[in-house]
């Protein structure tokens, strides 16, 4: 049986990284999730109890509307790669939820393909939130964070 956690673990991982379908599959088991306008659905095969339960949590459109609303200006990933907060695991990260930056600041690095690239702020404004944690894989046009 997959377990009630696990379940909201997937679900919160498809809304954190703006997907609109996230499959598993672990032997027998597969688990499907995919947003909708109504909220995320998930679908999946033996366990038919734990999923009504996440549906019905999630299914409130105003609830997931309300969620969504932008936290000001989004800065997006240039590139896939993979995203770090500071320059180096000990470094102090470039900038934090409250950090006021200023346009052509270093506000993270994106390593691809073995090249660290410093991405720089196209705006000036305060960090509302950071969207990804540090290590993490991150796709084109991504929202890395937003500004206000």
């Amino acid at each position: 049986m997959i377990e009630k956690k696990y379940l909201q673990e997937l679900a919160d991982l498809l809304k954190e990284n703006d997907l609109t379908e996230l499959q598993v599959k672990d032997g027998e088991k597969e688990i499907k999730l995919s947003k909708n306008v109504q909220g995320t659905q998930v679908y999946t095969s033996n366990v038919p109890t734990v999923t009504s339960e996440i549906v019905a949590k999630s299914a409130n459109p105003v609830a997931q509307a309300v969620e969504t609303l932008p936290k000001g200006k989004p800065i997006t990933s240039p590139m896939v790669g993979t995203f770090y907060k500071a320059s180096s695991p000990d470094s102090k990260p470039f900038v934090e939820v409250g950090s006021v930056i200023s346009e052509g600041q270093v506000i993270c690095i994106i390593e691809a393909m073995k090249l660290m690239n410093e991405i720089e702020a196209d705006t000036k404004g305060k960090i509302t939130e950071i969207c990804v944690d540090d290590g993490q894989p991150v796709e084109f046009g991504q929202v890395l964070m937003y500004v206000e």
